[in-house]
């Protein structure tokens, strides 16, 4: 009796050791579960999209603001914003894993998280193969590998289709604006600038020191840019490009190159960033054709 009732703890033992699940966020620590996920908290909109993507959506009980896509996101309960959560109503939804975000959540609360004994798994991809991997390891972390492992390959085969069409592209001068007040862009650095070089475009400020660095009007007239593109206070408001038409001796405005890209296809990293890319990519395309047609 003895004996089966060692190897019966024995094999439970070993079974809930298979069943383990570990994976290094992007603050290079391991974390480990002792299970798949089943009650995921995603603490920004990137990460809600992200685990999504992973094929881990129906696991998702806490979101944040602006988590809108997919459009179920959009039921789940929310808990404050990326920046100021509602730890209460958090810890009352039990979740069993936490994605936080490396630079957007409060520190403060995600180590209360952690004291209290909940595993967190920060994220904040910054590069076409971090968007891959993200996807990757957040479906390991949630027995979803199958879903997760297609949605990466897919990404990474049209970044790359893209990076092969656009290759040979003619060098183009690009002004990206972020924000309008203040006025931001981006460097070359920063995963929307790689996305610039991907379609053969010459970020203007692409060299500052800061990822997402302030500006002023006169040093985009300066740098006078050939093409401008620009999301806005949502996914339909061109208003931001139309500040620009004040300068008609501005290249951009010139030949017409002001070109509107919806926010969430290109400022958050996720699968969508493909479809931003594409965005880009055919933007400046057109922006070539009128340098060629312009006398």
């Amino acid at each position: 009796m003895g004996k089966r009732l060692l190897m019966g703890l024995m094999l439970l033992a070993g079974a809930v050791q298979a069943d383990e699940r570990c994976a290094v966020d992007d603050r290079g620590r391991e974390v480990c579960l002792p299970a798949p996920a089943e009650r995921i908290a995603a603490l920004s909109p990137g990460a809600t999209e992200l685990v999504y993507a992973a094929g881990a959506g129906a696991r998702v009980v806490a979101v944040v603001e602006y988590s809108d896509y997919p459009p179920e996101a959009r039921d789940v309960a929310s808990v404050g914003s990326h920046t100021r959560l509602d730890l209460e109503r958090l810890l009352a939804l039990a979740p069993d894993l936490v994605i936080g975000w490396v630079t957007g959540n409060p520190a403060e609360q995600l180590e209360t998280l952690e004291a209290l004994g909940l595993p967190v798994f920060y994220i904040e991809p910054r590069s076409f193969e971090g968007v891959a991997t993200t996807i990757e390891r957040l479906a390991h972390l949630a027995g979803s590998e199958a879903a997760g492992e297609a949605e990466a390959a897919r990404f990474r085969d049209g970044m790359a289709e893209l990076a092969e069409r656009y290759a040979e592209a003619a060098p183009l001068s690009v002004f990206y604006q972020v924000w309008d007040e203040p006025l931001m862009t981006i460097n070359d650095d920063h995963l929307i600038g790689q996305v610039l070089s991907l379609c053969g475009g010459v970020n203007v400020f692409g060299g500052l020191e800061r990822l997402v660095p302030r500006l002023d009007e006169e040093a985009v007239l300066a740098a006078d840019p050939e093409a401008i593109l620009a999301g806005g206070m949502g996914e339909e408001n061109r208003a931001w490009l139309t500040h620009w038409e004040q300068y008609p001796a501005l290249t951009a405005v010139a030949r017409d190159n002001l070109f509107f890209v919806p926010p969430s296809l290109i400022q958050r990293p996720t699968p969508r960033l493909l479809e931003g890319s594409r965005l880009f990519c055919e933007k400046l395309e057109v922006a070539r054709d009128r340098r060629e047609a312009s006398p």
